[in-house]
């Protein structure tokens, strides 16, 4: 099995966190910061990681509120950050990769007999991440988010392909998460054994910056 990169979904895609009940104002601080709300600045440049949080999968399931559909327990998202002005404000970053370890994900969708790879394509993304705590992953200009889930199947490997023109996600500094929850992507090819419509949900945590952790101001 091999690692490839999915959703963002997707991109996989973003990154980022918010305080438990509401903005951080950190006077002449940076959106981003490491080590504590309002504390060091994350310099433009600077990679950002997040494994999923431990305990928790992310789903790619056939209905917003269904249990239909794939589940992995491994998956990471990479971004450096192009710009991080002073709070309140909107970070930016550069999503380069995210990825999804096959051989962690399972399926209980009838006539498929497991889940070869899920990569993200179209990438870098961009990611917006607001003092709110408002994250918004796009495509680049004429581009779209787009993820193809290959299946293994009695009758050989199915292609699903599944696109969605931008994502919303939201963070957290009470425990430096990034959280999608029922994202949708719109199938655009595959097989009838391809459902319609996949929704995303993941928590991604803790979310660093060379180790430290990163939190919204």
């Amino acid at each position: 099995m091999r690692t490839r990169t999915l959703l963002t979904l997707a991109g996989t895609v973003a990154a980022l966190t918010l305080p438990l009940a509401g903005p951080a104002s950190a006077a002449d601080g940076a959106v981003l910061t490491t080590g504590s709300v309002g504390g060091t600045a994350v310099a433009a440049g600077e990679v950002l990681t997040a494994p999923l949080a431990s305990g928790t999968a992310a789903t790619f399931y056939s209905s917003a509120t269904g249990t239909s559909g794939i589940s992995c327990t491994s998956s990471q998202f990479t971004a450096a950050v192009t710009d991080n002005p002073s709070a309140p404000g909107t970070a930016t970053e550069s999503v380069s990769a995210h990825t999804f370890n096959a051989a962690s994900c399972t399926t209980n969708v009838v006539g498929v007999l497991g889940v070869t790879s899920i990569t993200v394509n179209n990438l870098p993304y961009s990611s917006a991440v607001g003092s709110d705590g408002s994250v918004t992953v796009t495509p680049a200009a004429g581009s779209t988010i787009q993820t193809t889930v290959v299946l293994r199947t009695l009758l050989g490997s199915i292609n699903c392909v599944y696109q969605a023109p931008s994502l919303a996600g939201t963070a957290s500094n009470a425990d430096n998460t990034i959280n999608f929850a029922a994202a949708q992507f719109t199938k655009v090819s595959g097989s009838s054994l391809c459902f319609a419509n996949g929704y995303f949900t993941a928590k991604y945590a803790p979310v660093t910056s060379s180790g430290e952790a990163v939190y919204v101001n």
